[in-house]
This record gives C-alpha cells, sequence and structure tokens, in this order.
C-alpha cells in the first residue's frame, strides 16, 4: 500500500487505486501498450490477474464476477485489437445493467491520429455502449479518473465505464494523491423517492383487487429481495419476473408466477392481461416482456419504479412514475402501506385456473432425451442453491421455466443483447466471485463453440464449473423460427455435419467430460458431475434435436395470444 504523497509512475498508481478499490481479480489479456502495467503486476502479490484466452472472454469474465458478487468486474486490454475485442461485452454490460470498469492501453499520445501501429479509438467506439469513458492526458489524473469510473460504474444504474490509458501516462510519474470524494457534474442519481408518489402508490395498491408485481433485475441489483418478499405476502400479490430478475422472488413460493413475455408461464401473461394494477419495479418494459405495447396490460393502472427516469415512459406509457432505488421504494412502500386491503383471494383463484389451464410439462420418454427433464433434474437435485449460467438460445428459455430460482443472484444470462458465446466465460468470473454455492452453466453447442478457447481458463485454475451442454446440433432458436415463420427453411442452422465431439474436444482441453443421451443416464450424469469438485466437467446432453420451447409468444404479438404447440406436430424428431 503506496501513502499519498509518494512519487509513484503511472502503472503503480493503476494499482494502488485498484486496491484502495478492493478489487480482487483483473481478468485480462497483455500487449504493448500494457507493457509497463504487466511488469509492475509482476510484483503486486494482493490482486490476482486471471488470463482469459480472448478479450471478449475477459469481459464476459467480469459480467459473471459482478453478476454473482455486486462488486464491478475489472478488465485490462491492450490498444487497437485488444480495445476492440471487449465491444460485444461492453455493450452486453450496458444492456444489461452490469458494473463494469475496462482498462484499456493505448499508443503513446504523441501518436494518437496518427494510425499508429495496434492504434484504435476506442473512446469513440465505446461511447453508445458505456455509462461513460474517459482517455487519460496526464499521469496527474490518472488516479481521479480511476476514482470517478468506479463511482459511475456502481452508482445509480449500474454500468460498465472504458478507461484508455496511453503507453507514456503509464511511465510518467507524479505525487500521487488519492481523491476519497468524488464529485461529477451532472450526475446526480436520484436514490430516495418522493414520499408523495409512495404514498400514492401505497393507496393504489391497497385498494386495487388484482394486483401485480412485475419485476427485474433492478430489484436484485438495489439487493431488495427481501423487501420485495415481505411486500408481496403481506399484501398477497403474485410476482412476475423478467429473465434478469428471476430469483429476487422465490420461484418455489405459491405467489411466484415465473417468468412472463415471449417465452414466459401462460398464466403470468394472463395475468398481465387482466390486472387491474401493474407494479414495475427495476424493470424497463423490454419488447420481450410486452409484446405489442397497444395491447399489453391494457385494463391496469401502471406504476413504475426505477432509478433511471430515461427508462419512464420509455417504451409504455405510466400512470405513476416514481424515481429512485427499488430497495428505498419497497421499503418505503412497506411503512406507508394502509391498515386494511382489498382481499385478493378471488384473483388468486384465478391465476391458479390459470397455471392449471396450461401447465408447464413434459413427457418423459426412456429412449430419448428433453432439454426440460435435463434442466428440471439439475433443479432438483441442486435444490435451487446454485449460481446458473446461461448461454443463449431455447436452452436459456427453458432454464427460465424449469429451475426454481430461489435467492437473487442465482441467474446470470445475456438478456438485452443476447451474445453467444457469453456462457462459459460468464461462468469462469462467477466461480471467482462465489464459492459457497456450485456454479452451472446450460449451454447449446452453437453458444459453446463461440469461446470455447476459455475452457483453458477453467482447467488451468481448476474451477469446479458443471458445463451442461443441451446439445441438438442445432442453432436451435433460429431452427424454431425457421419452422414457425420460414416455410421450414433450415437454412445454416444444421450443424450435426460440422459439429466435433464434445467430449473429446473437452478432455483435449484436460476437462473431464462425459456424455448422456437417456433419462436414466442423464440423471445418474447430474449426479456424477455436481459430486466433482476437482476442476470443470462436461456432460454433453444429446437431446431431441427439433423440440421446440413453448409456450410462445410470435413476434409482434399480443402476449394474451401465446403459442402453446408446434403448428406442426410431425415435424418433431
Amino acid at each position: 500500500m503506496h501513502n499519498n504523497g509518494e512519487k509513484l509512475i503511472g502503472s503503480e498508481i493503476f494499482f494502488e487505486c485498484l486496491r484502495r478499490e478492493n478489487v480482487e481479480y483483473i481478468f485480462g489479456y497483455p500487449g504493448g501498450a500494457l507493457l509497463k502495467v504487466y511488469e509492475t503486476l509482476h510484483d503486486v502479490e494482493d490482486i490476482e490477474h486471471i488470463l482469459a484466452r480472448h478479450e471478449q472472454g475477459a469481459t464476459h469474465m467480469a459480467e459473471g464476477y459482478a453478476r454473482a458478487t455486486g462488486r464491478p468486474g475489472v478488465v485490462l486490454v491492450t490498444s487497437g485489437p485488444g480495445a476492440t475485442n471487449t465491444v460485444t461485452g461492453i455493450t452486453n454490460a450496458y444492456m444489461d445493467s452490469t458494473p463494469l470498469v475496462v482498462f484499456t492501453g493505448q499508443v503513446p499520445s504523441s501518436l494518437i491520429g496518427n494510425d499508429a501501429f495496434q492504434e484504435a479509438d476506442i473512446v469513440g467506439i465505446t461511447r453508445p455502449i458505456t455509462k461513460h469513458n474517459f482517455l487519460v492526458k496526464d499521469v496527474r489524473e490518472l488516479a481521479t479518473t480511476i476514482r470517478k469510473a468506479f463511482y459511475l460504474a456502481t452508482n445509480g444504474r449500474p454500468g460498465p465505464v472504458l478507461v484508455d490509458m496511453p503507453k507514456d501516462v503509464l511511465n510518467a510519474e507524479c505525487t500521487f494523491e488519492w481523491p476519497e470524494n468524488v464529485d461529477i457534474r451532472g450526475f446526480k442519481p436520484t436514490i430516495k423517492c418522493h414520499a408523495n408518489q409512495v404514498s400514492k402508490a401505497a393507496k393504489m395498491i391497497a385498494k386495487a383487487k388484482r394486483p401485480l408485481f412485475y419485476v427485474g433485475g433492478g430489484v436484485i441489483s438495489a439487493e431488495a429481495s427481501a423487501e420485495l418478499r415481505k411486500l408481496a405476502i403481506d399484501q398477497q400479490i403474485p410476482v412476475t419476473m423478467t429473465l434478469q430478475g428471476l430469483g429476487a422472488f422465490p420461484g418455489d413460493h405459491p405467489l411466484s408466477m415465473g417468468m412472463l413475455g415471449m417465452h414466459g408461464t401462460y398464466w403470468a401473461n394472463q395475468a398481465v392481461s387482466n390486472c387491474d394494477l401493474l407494479i414495475a419495479v427495476g424493470a424497463r418494459f423490454d419488447d420481450r416482456v410486452t409484446g405489442k405495447v397497444d395491447t399489453f396490460a391494457t385494463h391496469a393502472y401502471k406504476i413504475h419504479n426505477d432509478i433511471d427516469p430515461t427508462n419512464v415512459d420509455k417504451n409504455i406509457k405510466v400512470d405513476l412514475p416514481v424515481v429512485g432505488d427499488s430497495k428505498d421504494f419497497l421499503a418505503s412502500l412497506i411503512e406507508a402501506m394502509p391498515k386494511s386491503r382489498e382481499d385478493r383471494s378471488a384473483w388468486l383463484a384465478e391465476i391458479e385456473k390459470w397455471r392449471k389451464q396450461c401447465p408447464l410439462d413434459y413427457e418423459i420418454e426412456p429412449d430419448s432425451l428433453k432439454t426440460e427433464f435435463v434442466i428440471d433434474e439439475v433443479s432438483r437435485q441442486t435444490k435451487g442453491h446454485a449460481v446458473v449460467v446461461t448461454d443463449v438460445g431455447q436452452h436459456q428459455m427453458w432454464t427460465s421455466q424449469y429451475y426454481k430460482f430461489t435467492e437473487p443472484r442465482s441467474i446470470i444470462t445475456s438478456g438485452g443483447l443476447g451474445t453467444m458465446g457469453f456462457g462459459l466465460p460468464s461462468a469462469i468470473g462467477a466461480a471467482f466471485g462465489v464459492t459457497d454455492r456450485p456454479v452451472l452453466l446450460f449451454s447449446g453447442d452453437g453458444g459453446l463453440m463461440m469461446n470455447i478457447q476459455e475452457m483453458v481458463t477453467a482447467v488451468y485454475n481448476k474451477l469446479p464449473i458443471k458445463i451442461f451442454l443441451i446439445n441438438n446440433s442445432y442453432l436451435g432458436m433460429v431452427r424454431q423460427w425457421q419452422e414457425l415463420f420460414h416455410q421450414e427453411k433450415y437454412t445454416f442452422t444444421d450443424l450435426a455435419s460440422s459439429n466435433p465431439d464434445f467430449v473429446k474436444v473437452a478432455e483435449a482441453f484436460g476437462c473431464k467430460a462425459m456424455s448422456a443421451s437417456n433419462p436414466e443416464a442423464a440423471r445418474a450424469a447430474i449426479t456424477e458431475a455436481l459430486a466433482y469438485n476437482d476442476g470443470p466437467v462436461l456432460v454433453d446432453f444429446r437431446v431431441i434435436r427439433k423440440d421446440m420451447v413453448f409456450p410462445m409468444v410470435p413476434a409482434g404479438g399480443s402476449i394474451s395470444d401465446m403459442l402453446l404447440a408446434r403448428l406442426n406436430p410431425k415435424t418433431m424428431v
């Protein structure tokens, strides 16, 4: 630990700032513009650097760590291609409100704008996909800039911040001064909700006969799950969650409606369409939730709480906006609720009727394997006590339907951007952040191939990740849309003739691996994988190739009108 007033070079200031931000891990990849930083890192013992095998992998690892712990993930990459390779991960973090601080090396200040070797204008490139970004022009600005970057990433609506560090700045020397306080002009997020708005919301809730909570990832970011549980149970209000909000309310509680939207539960979507009060907390009315906006919750008075005022009235016009932190909103509501309220028993009975009318179920066949069975069995064996990471596609939606998330920060998935290749590196980051629960990854064969090089990182660090590969040898979700809406023309989605033997590939990386193609073998493989903790393990589940995710709302349709089964059952193989 260095003291204020010491003379330090830029690379030493960099690590001293990370210490003061209590950084445990850096996910990175070295390169020419960062050689001084990696020289200094050689003697740093209190911060661990995790070597990714691709800079996109590093950003997803940082996302997984941040989502699992609530702390900002830190990325360190070199200039030019190193920086540009982070763009997908930064965009993913921006859309899913994940706190990241991305440090990029840059060519010397005198060469910026000269098309120097490995130069890219990463500040310009990432301006639309970061909360803010900085180009450090003087070593005397470095400590203050890093302090601001962490503050911006974690305060208000979380998100990614980028700091671009020219090579000469990292080599220059100055007197180190750590700024204890941060004051950023124009950045003053509203934390405490307006008391009058909260009071109005409490009165509306008390008199509602068919109220419904619609909660998103903001409840988890705000650590507001306990307040949500108390309010929902005390007031007997059912709770439906977005993909990122799963776990904010226990999935095994009778008031849990599961996920709503395009692949949500039938009863959740029916409840949205028939409620008289919709209380949206920490959610942004995404198009995959609302479906056709003209038909979304048309009978409901709408209350919307969000810490980001730009989310309010963006997609859906609401009746009562309440800007502020979700934890403050829910805690204030608990205090403001009138002593008497409407009876909700008839409303809950109606929801139960919808639940029985179209339950989530599947048939078990002894000689074939359904993805639903695999996820359901993993949920049963782990009893919800796990961190579940998914890639993107059909398996992601089945996971949201069949895994019972009982705790917050239990699902880590790419929502807004839908990034294939997110799963494996994100699971690695989560495994560094969480050691008291198993880390499980559900991935499709298409998504796994996109960042499969990171299996080396998992093996090298002996991370006990359970990689549950849902292998249908298709780009399954794209194939589903091709069958339903594109005349069954499966153009470039059939991977059967080009996929590798994933068991052999995993073993070549040094990863334990096995396969299963029927329920009995799958059950045994899950048990074995969950018991293995000497490193990563992959189970290649050879599932039914043309299975489809239902229920489903067709693009542009109303969420009250769901497809409950495939149009042509004979296409099921």
